[in-house]
């Protein structure tokens, strides 16, 4: 099983933002992390989970999602989003692109998610933390595109 430990941050909300995510396989690990100049935390917690659902090369090894975003987790867990999906104002939720992005990859992988709760010592949480916050306060933010489009 892969494990995928994700975090978003935004520094103020709108305001400069990242993600962290760390992909586990067996003794093989890697950090992933992007910054925003201008985003929400829940894009950024949703954005950490697709960078990192789109990052694995082994589609049919199974991936635990660990997150401490419960926007994120409750809404594939109690399988909101699959629902908004089949509505016609679905363009009209919030981060209607992203959700679009993350049906897209989760489709193709066996996906699950286990929520922990944040800021409370899970060594790779508090990981995803710092290379998010770090992400969001650093140099050559990118735009996200579909924030900033949404005005």
């Amino acid at each position: 099983m892969i494990q995928l430990f994700t975090d978003g941050s935004s520094r103020g909300n709108p305001g400069p933002g990242g993600y962290g995510a760390i992909l586990r396989y067996g003794p093989h690990e890697k950090e992933l992390s992007q910054g925003f100049r201008r985003t929400t935390n829940n894009r950024m917690e949703l954005l950490a989970v697709i960078v990192g659902l789109e990052a694995i090369t082994r589609p049919e090894v199974p991936v635990q999602v660990i997150s401490d975003s419960k926007y994120v987790v409750e809404a594939v867990e109690r399988r909101w989003v699959f629902g908004w999906a089949q509505k016609p104002d679905f363009g009209k939720k919030a981060n209607e692109d992203l959700w679009r992005r993350f049906l897209q990859v989760y489709a193709k992988r066996k996906v699950s998610f286990h929520w922990i709760k944040g800021h409370a010592g899970h060594a790779e949480n508090e990981r995803c933390d710092v290379l998010a916050v770090q992400s969001a306060l650093g140099k050559g933010l990118l735009v996200d595109e579909g924030y900033e489009q949404q005005g």
